[in-house]
């Protein structure tokens, strides 16, 4: 596969401007895959500036135009499966089984978009003023700058790119450093399905070099980022200074819920996919189990017993559930965390090894929500059980966090299951299944520390477009002013 050593902007393929050299590497194998000159100041003002152009015609495109665009990339990603697969296994260290997901979430996502374009409604309301109509029109942002992370490089760029494109905007991509061949992929298969130029503008370089420049750009009407609480905070700081509107879906430490009449073999293979896919790197991922006195050691040894059978290694072997984390920095931040909250009194269940960038599977018990894998979010694969007395406490627990995206409870009473899902406070729950799901025809989003604002279907649409009031003074109003 080609590697992309230049950056898209305005349809063309361009070198960096930026100080400095950047190489992708594969975090299974640590071989190098291509370098590239990272993006300058020249280069985030022409992507910018194109974009800026290309949003006044491409706003005016109508609907149907559009879905014939979004229905030729389709074909084109159809296409370029194994390219997709490829990248994201060499750049990003996903298993055949998370490729497969991301690669058919994101076409669903582009599916679900193409009733976008007729979406983009308004209202007549009536005034009480005689002779006087109200027309509120909905119209896209503008300028979207798309800040993407290295977890899920193709879908969750992909939930951002396509709504924006769908709605009429235009688009600033930067992409995270770890995986930007997957967003130069996408760029690649936008000019394969022939949309205009400057419609889509990727490129990729060291935050500490135009990350905030990007934010506080005058152009760009809205930031939608997706990534960590800390980065996401800095995000909304800057952006807020600027009052460009954002979207941010951060981070999450998702709790799962076991109540006494659980069917404890279906809770624990679910607890098992959803601490465990894709290596706990997940924002939606389980890091808290919480789980009823009465039937804890039973959901131990049968969750033990499904994760030490999982096979861990090289993503590229169809029967890999685990590969490696993104890099060793983050393999440092994972062993400190185990190492930590082994120190604070929590006992080993299933004891993981690291081999390079490989972390094997941990499992803890006898946790307690303070203690550190507990009271972070790992992005790795670490799983901590938390006994609870009864139910009230165990919602306690699951709530006792500045987190709160997903959450899941099994129970063997769904209408009781419904009752205290309602209780979480978290944007997202899910009863009898674990914490990762997305749909693309249902809104997508947390509280607290886990983001501001909605992806997906109408939320989304929401989100990317503004309304604009026009009124129609059409007899001569009276005025007083005499």
């Amino acid at each position: 596969m080609k590697g992309y050593q230049k950056h898209y902007i305005n349809g063309e393929w361009i070198q960096g401007s930026g100080s400095k050299k950047l190489i992708n590497t594969n975090p299974f194998t640590g071989k190098e895959l291509f370098s590239y000159q990272s993006a300058g100041d020249k280069n985030l003002e022409y992507a910018f500036d194109s974009a800026k152009t290309a949003q006044v015609k491409w706003e005016k495109t109508t609907p149907i135009m559009k879905q014939e665009y979004l229905e030729k990339l389709i074909q084109v990603v159809m296409e370029k499966k194994n390219e997709i697969f490829y990248w994201l296994r060499e750049e990003g260290g996903s298993t055949v089984r998370k490729c497969t997901v991301e690669y058919m979430e994101s076409i669903m996502h582009i599916k679900e978009a193409m009733a976008f374009p007729l979406m983009m409604d308004g209202k007549i309301i009536p005034s009480n003023f005689p002779g006087k109509e109200n027309y509120v029109y909905r119209k896209p942002k503008g300028v979207i700058g798309i800040i993407t992370p290295w977890n899920f490089p193709l879908l969750l760029a992909i939930r951002s790119i396509i709504p924006a494109v769908a709605t009429g905007n235009t688009l600033v991509v930067k992409p995270s450093s770890d995986t930007p061949a997957v967003a130069f992929l996408i760029a690649d298969m936008f000019e394969n399905a022939g949309f205009p130029k400057g419609i889509i503008n990727v490129i990729a370089g060291s935050g500490n070099e135009i990350g905030d420049k990007f934010l506080s750009h005058p152009v760009p009407d809205l930031i939608s980022f997706t990534g960590s609480t800390s980065v996401g905070r800095h995000v909304g700081e800057v952006a807020g200074r600027f009052f460009k509107d954002v979207s941010l879906e951060l981070g999450g430490n998702n709790a799962m819920v076991v109540f006494n009449d659980a069917d404890i073999e279906q809770a624990a293979r679910a607890a098992a996919f959803g601490a465990f896919f894709h290596q706990g790197q997940v924002c939606m991922a389980l890091n808290r189990i919480i789980v009823i006195e009465a039937v804890y050691d039973k959901f131990v040894n049968t969750l033990v017993d499904i994760v030490r059978n999982f096979k861990v290694g090289d993503p590229a072997d169809p029967n890999t559930f685990i590969g490696p984390v993104i890099n060793s920095a983050q393999v440092k931040i994972i062993e400190e965390l185990i190492n930590a909250t082994i120190q604070a009194g929590a006992k080993v269940a299933l004891q993981g090894k690291t081999e390079g960038n490989v972390i094997h599977p941990w499992i803890f018990t006898d946790v307690t929500n303070g203690m550190p894998a507990a009271n972070n979010e790992v992005f790795g694969p670490v799983c901590c059980l938390i006994r609870a007395a009864n139910d009230e406490e165990a919602l306690q627990i699951a709530n006792n966090s500045e987190y709160g995206l997903s959450g899941s409870i099994f129970t063997g009473d769904i209408f009781y299951g419904i009752q205290k899902a309602r209780c979480f406070k978290t944007g997202m729950v899910h009863v009898n299944d674990q914490s990762i799901n997305d749909e693309p025809q249902v809104m997508f989003g947390g509280e607290k520390a886990s983001g501001l604002g909605r992806f997906n279907a109408q939320w989304v649409v929401d989100k990317f477009t503004t309304e604009q009031w026009v009124s129609v003074q059409y007899k001569n109003r009276e005025y007083n002013i005499n």
